[in-house]
């Protein structure tokens, strides 16, 4: 029989590899590649998601990187953007491209009937090579060619054919802008071999492991990658439910009493979005708290001791003046450390303001 892993053992190992036991002295660029890319369709919270893995993290690293074109934010791993780095842009968008694909033909389908599928998409990509566009502005550009056809349509059309990268100044730090477009081959000028099936679930293991079939295919939105994972040289385990659990031969998997430090997550943070069974990382009292948010349009910053959900955080400025909301669910075992690592998070969020706590008991709803 396949050895045991319990919760506590496949959480420490999940924190161990997204970083988070730890922060890393490795470079920003290394560390967004080793965790297959941080999802980041807001233009900034993920640069917390990076404060919390990485040693003395300044903004202006990613920043840089993002400008100088070495980061790209695209739509990748179930068709949400994502920060990666140009390599993985290119390697990994042509094997997840199905899934964008599958999602735009059960939204747009039937407003793209009569439009020639690869006519809209050398179209779209001349207009955006020609200039970087909102989805609006090509919509509107689109539709000239084909008035009978939905802009928008048209638009996210485009969006699954052509691989397209967000450009800055969109996701500069400190920094707005449109959500402005262009394709990614055009704005890295590189050329890179498509990632196979089982190079991307090597790439999932080294950020998530252990982990089912089913955690890398609600990762990805890949289907039917069962057969890749029992052809590859994995070691297998078992979780409390008898779930199968595969990872890489070498990985480390650290002892389930190894301690966890307190963090603040972003609201986006791809620890609780990646696996199919998330009870690694959310217990039963975290779910029923995190329910409570449903159909508030409101995405929660999580806060974890010992390696589980307690509660979330809120920033608020106004004034020269930045308010961290503590917002417990319930007792925190270690709530000084929780105001210690707020006050540093504070103090990278926003080091010119004054701060100021707030702590609440209940979970937050702004």
């Amino acid at each position: 029989m396949d050895p045991l892993l319990s919760r506590r053992a496949l959480n420490r190992a999940t924190l161990d590899r997204q970083l988070l036991l730890r922060r890393t002295d490795l470079p920003v660029l290394d560390v967004v590649e080793r965790l297959g890319g941080l999802q980041a369709q807001t233009p900034h919270t993920w640069y917390t998601g990076l404060w919390n893995r990485v040693a003395g993290f300044q903004a202006k690293a990613a920043s840089d990187l993002l400008a100088s074109r070495a980061l790209v934010r695209i739509a990748l791993q179930r068709s949400t953007i994502h920060l990666v780095s140009a390599r993985d842009c290119l390697a990994m968008r042509p094997l997840v491209q199905i899934v964008t694909e599958r999602m735009t033909r059960s939204t747009f389908g039937k407003r793209l009937r009569g439009v020639d599928l690869d006519e809209l998409a050398t179209a779209g990509r001349a207009l955006l090579e020609a200039r970087p566009m909102t989805f609006a502005q090509l919509g509107k550009a689109l539709a000239e060619r084909w008035p009978d056809n939905d802009p928008h349509a048209l638009g996210q059309g485009v969006r699954w054919l052509v691989p397209l990268v967000q450009v800055p100044p969109r996701g500069l730090w400190g920094q707005a802008g449109p959500v402005a477009h262009t394709s990614a081959e055009s704005w890295l000028g590189l050329s890179v071999p498509p990632m196979t099936a089982a190079e991307l679930v090597v790439r999932y293991l080294t950020a998530f492991g252990p982990a089912s079939v089913m955690d890398v295919q609600t990762w990805s939105g890949l289907t039917r990658l069962g057969e890749v994972v029992e052809s590859m040289d994995l070691v297998r385990f078992r979780d409390a439910s008898g779930r199968t659990l595969y990872d890489l031969p070498d990985a480390i998997r650290p002892g389930e009493d190894t301690p966890a430090p307190v963090r603040l997550m972003y609201d986006f943070d791809n620890l609780f979005l990646s696996h199919a069974d998330r009870s690694r990382v959310i217990t039963e009292a975290a779910a029923t708290a995190l329910g409570g948010f449903m159909g508030t349009n409101v995405v929660p910053r999580i806060i974890l001791v010992d390696g589980f959900p307690v509660g979330d955080w809120t920033v608020r400025r106004a004034k020269g003046i930045s308010t961290l909301g503590i917002h417990r669910w319930g007792p925190i075992s270690d709530f000084d450390a929780v105001i210690e690592e707020g006050t540093r998070l504070l103090e990278f969020l926003a080091p010119e303001d004054q701060h100021d706590l707030a702590i609440f008991d209940n979970p937050s709803r702004t």
